[in-house]
């Protein structure tokens, strides 16, 4: 059963004796907690990898013809672990993994005299393919992907809808009381005992030892449970094989 921001916000409020709301509308107070719990969760998500963020993704094709091989990362990607560009025929599709490259990595392989573009605000110019499929990318900027090639009898820009990734997203936030929380019950405990702690320190003058306590038990915990699909444990090589 999924946890309601809600839910938390009455959970919190009972820890701290505080006046039990039916709704995070009711008082100051609990919306004020809510705004704890959303700072919370975004802290905790940034700093690791969730797996049920993961998910299919599509780029937003920019449609410019003097941009033929840019495509723009969408407003909640956190990061893009593959990207596949189809390059078979309409009936037949061929998807090709098309790996990142570094930004001057990109800049070394270009040629000359392939077709001039710019980039960068028309600014500063860069050279690509047009006569064959995309075969690497890179981004300068974190807000576009520069492709090194499109196939102009194909399309006379990179297409949306030829691309497959997979990647990390940012869940959306609401501070209603339906909204429902997106994560598994492994990281719920966290998120409780963080944002309650938090909560503790703001407004009621300092935190609770045993939420502390609780805290620091549950992260080390769920760095080591956090998938549903048991993996193997990935550690460093420090020394040589």
């Amino acid at each position: 059963m999924k946890t309601t921001l809600l839910q938390i916000v009455q959970s919190i409020l009972s820890d701290m004796d505080s006046e039990d709301v039916n709704s995070i509308a009711d008082t100051i107070e609990a919306q004020q907690i809510a705004s704890v719990v959303e700072d919370t969760y975004f802290n905790l998500i940034a700093a690791r990898e969730i797996p049920e963020h993961k998910t299919l993704l599509k780029l937003t094709g920019l449609g410019d013809t003097s941009k033929p091989t840019h495509m723009e990362y969408p407003a909640n990607v956190k990061y893009i672990e593959r990207l596949e560009y189809d390059v078979g025929t309409a009936p037949e599709k061929d998807y090709r993994i098309i790996p990142f490259v570094e930004p001057l990595v990109f800049l070394d392989r270009m040629d000359e005299s392939d077709t001039r573009v710019t980039t960068f605000n028309d600014s500063v110019e860069i050279f690509i393919k047009t006569d064959e499929h995309p075969s690497y990318y890179t981004s300068f900027d974190d807000e576009y992907i520069v492709m090194n090639a499109h196939k102009a009898d194909d399309d006379q820009t990179l297409n949306a809808n030829k691309v497959r990734a997979y990647g990390s997203v940012y869940p959306t936030f609401s501070r209603t009381d339906s909204h429902i929380i997106d994560l598994d019950n492994t990281f719920m405990p966290l998120l409780l005992a963080e944002a309650k702690s938090a909560c503790f320190s703001l407004f009621k003058g300092g935190s609770d030892p045993k939420i502390e306590q609780a805290a620091r038990r549950l992260k080390s915990y769920v760095q080591n449970d956090q998938y549903k699909s048991r993996r193997p444990n990935v550690r460093n090589q420090y020394g040589r094989k």
